[in-house]
């Protein structure tokens, strides 16, 4: 009788299980999952999506100091943040033309010779970085 009960009670307890996995389950699959942004990951997908006259010229090392400057603009901008910082009011908007210029007045600063074609190009493969992991949205209406 006692391992009658047993078997019972083992069944109770894995078909609660089953219904609490399989509701949380459900539950965590209709959520899409948030952009893991991975320096190491973005340096290299952008340098393999570089064109050639550009990858032919800068090295990783050259990429990943471009993307770090970039994403110290989206810093002081408030495009980017761990999930702690003060949020923005509202949409936040940047614009390519002055994000190549932050760029190459830190590299002017630091003394590396990245001319304006070689950062637009890099930029441009992150932006399309971003997009492929879902990291940023949609982009901006004209203002009128």
């Amino acid at each position: 009788m006692a391992v009658v009960y047993a078997v019972l009670v083992l069944g109770i307890v894995f078909g609660i299980a089953a219904v609490v996995i399989g509701r949380e389950a459900r539950r965590l699959d209709a959520v899409p999952p948030n952009p893991v942004f991975d320096l190491n990951e973005a340096v290299t997908w952008v340098a393999e999506h570089l064109p050639f006259e550009v990858s032919a010229v800068l090295s990783h090392d050259d990429v990943r100091q471009i993307i770090d400057w970039n994403l110290e603009y989206f810093r002081t901008k408030g495009v980017s943040g761990n999930g702690h910082s003060a949020q923005t009011e509202g949409p936040v908007v940047v614009g390519g033309a002055e994000t190549v210029d932050y760029v190459l007045h830190r590299a002017q600063a630091t003394g590396s010779p990245y001319t304006a074609a070689q950062v637009h190009a890099v930029l441009d493969a992150q932006m399309t970085y971003l997009e492929a992991i879902g990291a940023i949205g949609p982009e901006a209406p004209e203002a009128r």
